[in-house]
């Protein structure tokens, strides 16, 4: 199967899951007035280009989509545990998977990011992570939430800790030193999301 990324914009915003759409949880401050979505996405597109990427199979079929953009674009990271982001850092805000069985997706968003943050010359790329259980599902850790990502997952990648917050950590990966940490974590980050997006068995047929 070939799979290719685009940007994600308010031309392909429709592509993605519905609950997307108009969504403005990390665009709006606690308590304040509700962004306009179509307001902000201009801002956006303005200040920093496409807001995050979506990831399509050779069918066109939307297999998943990440948002992320300058922490200055999504106020409500000031407000959360273990926030705020840095000034020079680009923040990844949530990722949306639509299909379990391709346990890449969430990987290739990231290494999306990761490139994208580095070619608009960010210092660093930052998002919130959880430190599950021990024994926590790995449907409960992937699927479940969209807006923080398990720590260990993340440390994989590379990202260490600015600050935490009871279970909740703020990370940075420090973008000068990506390829040697990507080059020796790779198979490893690949294995954990194979693990926790293969199909649930089938029961078999009875005779």
């Amino acid at each position: 199967m070939t799979t290719r990324l685009a940007g994600l914009t308010g031309a392909t915003l429709p592509q993605v899951a519905p609950v997307c759409h108009e969504c403005v949880w990390w665009q709006s401050r606690t308590g304040g007035r509700r962004v306009d979505k179509a307001r902000w996405i201009e801002k956006a597109e303005t200040e920093f280009g496409a807001w995050g990427t979506v990831y399509y199979d050779d069918d066109r079929r939307v297999l998943g989509s990440m948002q992320y953009g300058a922490a200055r674009l999504f106020p409500l990271a000031d407000d959360l545990p273990a926030g705020p982001p840095s000034d020079d850092a680009v923040l990844v805000t949530c990722a949306y998977l639509l299909d379990r069985s391709s346990p890449w997706v969430l990987q290739s968003l990231f290494l999306a990011a990761i490139a994208d943050a580095k070619d608009k010359g960010a210092a660093a790329l930052e998002t919130f992570a959880y430190r599950y259980p021990e024994g926590e599902s790995d449907y409960e850790r992937f699927l479940v939430h969209r807006t923080v990502f398990p720590r260990d997952f993340l440390a994989d990648f590379g990202f260490g800790t600015v600050r935490s917050s009871g279970q909740v950590e703020l990370v940075r990966l420090e973008l000068g030193g990506l390829v040697p940490v990507l080059e020796g974590k790779r198979s490893k980050v690949l294995r954990v999301l194979r693990e926790a997006f293969l199909p649930e068995p089938v029961p078999a047929p009875r005779p």
